[in-house]
C-alpha cells in the first residue's frame, strides 16, 4: 500500500524559518529583568513557513 506522499510547507524566505524574535528595548524594569517585546515575521505571519501562493486567472471584461 503506498504512502501519501504531500510536499511539506517550505521555510518563508523572510525569516529563514524564524518568525518570532524578542528585541530588547535597553534597560531593565524594577525586578532586574530586561525589557522586551516580540516580533513576528510580516510575510508569513508568525508561523515560519510559506506555502505555494494559487493564481487566480479571471477573464476580461468585454
Amino acid at each position: 500500500m503506498s504512502q501519501p506522499n504531500h510536499t511539506p510547507p517550505q521555510v518563508c524566505p523572510n525569516c529563514d524559518g524564524f518568525p518570532a524574535v524578542h528585541i530588547t528595548l535597553g534597560g531593565r524594569d524594577r525586578t532586574g529583568a530586561l525589557r522586551t517585546i516580540t516580533a513576528h515575521c510580516p510575510a508569513c505571519h508568525g508561523t515560519g513557513k510559506c506555502y505555494a501562493r494559487r493564481i487566480v486567472i479571471t477573464s476580461a471584461g468585454r
